[in-house]
């Protein structure tokens, strides 16, 4: 069973900096694309940052100067950057992931629990 775990969550004053980190674990042949997205209250889950396996990257316009997106070495982790926090930026931020458990299965979407980033003075 694949699992994705995210950690770095936490309170910050508005203008600070956070970074979230998600590994993946389990059984895992190979991972495609990973990302980012974010639920505040009251509002549906949406993408913050994606990056494939080949290093390509999208953010949300919202974020876009602000957020960095990457992956770790052995393409098993990624990694959120934010700098310059808004109070707007609040939400629990869920880990997603493409992932093969085998040479013959196809991709499949797997998420993380989430963790929470509160952006408060």
């Amino acid at each position: 069973q694949v699992q994705l775990v995210e950690s770095g969550g936490g309170l910050v004053q508005p203008g600070g900096s956070l970074r979230l980190s998600c590994a993946a674990s389990g059984s895992i042949f190979s991972i495609n694309g990973m990302g980012w997205y974010r639920q505040a209250p009251g509002k549906q889950r949406e993408l913050v940052a994606g990056i494939t396996s080949g290093g390509v990257t999208n953010y949300a316009a919202s974020v876009k100067g602000r957020f960095t997106i990457s992956r770790g070495n052995a393409k098993n982790t990624v990694y959120l950057q934010m700098n310059s926090l808004k109070p707007e930026d609040t939400a629990v931020y869920y880990c997603n992931a493409d992932v093969k458990e085998s040479r013959d299965y196809r991709y499949l979407e797997v998420w993380g629990q989430g963790t929470l980033v509160t952006v408060s003075s």
